[in-house]
């Protein structure tokens, strides 16, 4: 059985269709994101014992990129399943102004 989600349109009103991702996608996405919760309490441990400025810069840079790997999965994921899933059921305009407005302000 896989995890819902709605998302919100601009009225902020609840959509009716909802967007069902995997359990094993699930999984991956949250088992990343509690590596890069562990990392991120290594990094504040770093700067609480004083540790050199360029070492704690590339730990962040490396929760970084960690961050931004979670993110293409979740864009991958959304590419493959919600909007193919919308243009089926005939909302697909509305799915992708939903997107670019995420990817708004996502992208720097």
């Amino acid at each position: 059985m896989g995890h819902q989600h709605q998302h919100k349109n601009k009225s902020s009103e609840t959509e009716a269709t909802p967007h069902v991702h995997s359990e094993e996608s699930l999984r991956l996405i949250i088992n990343r994101l509690s590596r890069i919760e562990g990392h991120i309490r290594g990094i504040k441990t770093m700067v609480k014992e004083s540790r050199p400025c360029p070492e704690v810069l590339i730990q962040i840079a490396a929760v970084r990129g960690a961050i931004d790997r979670v993110a293409r999965i979740i864009l991958d994921e959304h590419l493959g399943e919600c909007i193919t899933r919308a243009a089926k059921e005939g909302n697909i305009e509305s799915e992708i102004e939903e997107l670019k407005a995420a990817l708004d302000r996502f992208l720097p």
